[in-house]
């Protein structure tokens, strides 16, 4: 049975608990634990580390606060930290037996050795500074990701401390930096992506990075309505902070150009995101899932004459551009066709016409290939899977032209031959019939073993039909003019 002492020794707190509380950004109930510890601490302090026998309460509304010493009662102490004599129990509380646990009331200003209540306010400063520190944290690593804006506070090593607010410390460091920026004043407004955030000696920071391809993702949803509604879609990214980024949007609406959502009218919004990030160069581009003209279009502002899937496994392509576009495709030390690398995922090598020629790579690297196994069939599944069914991936076709015959709906070799043939094809506006020509051919030229199967099969059909002499029976040819064995005259005719 447990008895309590009628003799308390409080002081009000509840100011303090709830200015802790908003200072250090934690609960009532934390600041309530942590003084709790703060004191058995330095009761520990005072009588030995190894007793776990005070009990710290406090009042509903947080008026006040009491410390007790559970004691057995026995007859006969040992130990007198942790029992009280059955008789001194009994003037605290006359229905006190042997075996019961009796809190005694302390009084820490009195109870307690000198200094230990110095050892007990460490430990309390301590745990709320960790209470503190966890809940910054916690909150922090929610908003991984997220933009934040601050402004300037100094420059240490090369890293930027920005003021965001609130009892964390953001830092951008060098490497998160980009090249063209520079931050110097106070007033100096910088907007970041929250890369990750850390407990150090000097509290929580929160690293924050200006380099982050999803800081440019971020800031254009910003700006972009579509793509806050799902209407446009931010298929990939590559960036190379403060130089260049490629963005590739695409649509879920069919009258909706992602390409004109994201630049806005007069190149509003686009503009907007060039701002944010200090003039860095912003390519918008549609992104399309056949891998032909998803390479093409990152590789813009080049214009490219043909793709060709070297290894879809591997995902190697071969692009070749004429010799004026070579170095716009390439960019300056190679960063446009780096950045197509990683916007499609793809490993790019591009080449020029001569180049080409000189790697002994024929015109019909794959098409023709490809062309067979879609008029022909494949007893490989896997090479089934790769069949190229557009006209956009045929050799030396006028791109211009394919693209608007695609956007009318027959980009697709067997629908464009039906269309060809039924004079479909004539109605699209901007190609001409030359361009549907030369198509046409280039279609005919890789299906030339079709038309080679029909002619020896009717070759062989041909051949499978006899025929005989109408006088003896005998059996003769097509390039007979007489019987051979009884000398009779014949002639063949059309009917």
């Amino acid at each position: 049975m447990a008895k309590k002492s009628k003799k308390d020794a409080s002081e009000p707190i509840a100011d303090i608990i709830r200015q802790l509380a908003a200072e250090k950004g934690i609960s009532e109930s934390e600041v309530k634990t942590t003084i709790s510890k703060m004191i058995i601490a330095a009761y520990q302090k005072s009588f030995g580390k190894q007793y776990e026998n005070c009990i710290v309460e406090f009042e509903d509304d947080l008026s006040a606060y009491h410390v007790y010493a559970e004691k057995e009662v026995v007859d006969g102490v040992y130990d007198p930290v942790i029992e009280i004599e059955l008789d001194e129990a009994k003037e605290l509380t006359e229905s006190a037996e042997v075996g019961d646990i009796l809190r005694i009331v302390l009084d820490p200003k009195t109870d307690f050795q000198r200094g230990a209540v110095s050892v007990g306010k460490q430990e309390g400063h301590k745990d709320l500074n960790e209470n503190s520190s966890k809940k910054l944290i916690d909150e922090y690593k929610e908003k991984i990701g997220e933009t934040i804006i601050g402004y300037f506070q100094r420059s240490y090593k090369d890293n930027i401390f920005v003021d965001i607010g609130g009892r964390v410390e953001g830092v951008l460091p060098k490497k998160y930096q980009s090249p063209r920026e520079v931050y110097e004043n106070k007033t100096d407004r910088i907007k970041a992506l929250i890369k990750d955030v850390k407990k150090t000696n000097n509290g929580v920071q929160v690293i924050l990075s200006r380099t982050d391809e999803n800081l440019v993702r971020n800031i254009l949803e910003s700006e972009v309505t579509e793509i806050q509604e799902g209407i446009v879609v931010i298929n990939s990214i590559a960036r190379e902070a403060g130089y260049r980024t490629k963005i590739a949007v695409s649509s879920t609406k069919m009258d909706v150009d992602p390409v004109g959502a994201c630049v806005g009218l007069k190149g509003v919004r686009i503009t907007n995101v060039i701002r944010e990030l200090e003039g860095e160069k912003i390519d918008v581009l549609r992104y399309d899932e056949d891998p032909h003209v998803f390479i093409k279009n990152a590789l813009s502002p080049a214009e490219v004459l043909q793709v060709i899937i070297k290894d879809s496994e591997k995902r190697e392509a071969l692009v070749i551009v004429s010799d004026e576009n070579f170095s716009i495709a390439i960019g300056k030390l190679g960063q446009n066709v780096r950045l197509a690398n990683r916007l499609c995922d793809w490993i790019i090598d591009v080449k020029t016409e001569s180049q080409a020629a000189e790697l002994d790579l024929t015109e019909n690297y794959t098409a023709k290939a490809s062309a067979e196994k879609l008029f022909a069939g494949s007893e490989n599944p896997a090479a089934e899977e790769e069949e190229i069914t557009s006209i956009l991936q045929l050799p030396g076709v006028d791109m211009a032209a394919a693209e608007l015959i695609k956007a009318a709906g027959y980009d697709d070799i067997e629908a464009f031959i039906t269309a060809y043939d039924d004079g479909s094809l004539e109605n699209i506006e901007g190609v001409t019939k030359e361009q549907l020509d030369s198509i046409n051919s280039i279609i005919g030229e890789y299906v030339e073993f079709e038309e080679e199967a029909v002619e020896e099969q009717d070759a062989a059909e041909e051949t499978e039909e006899e025929y005989f002499c109408p006088e003896c029976g005998e059996k003769i040819t097509l390039d007979m003019t007489k019987c051979p064995k009884c000398g009779a005259e014949f002639s063949f005719e059309e009917e």
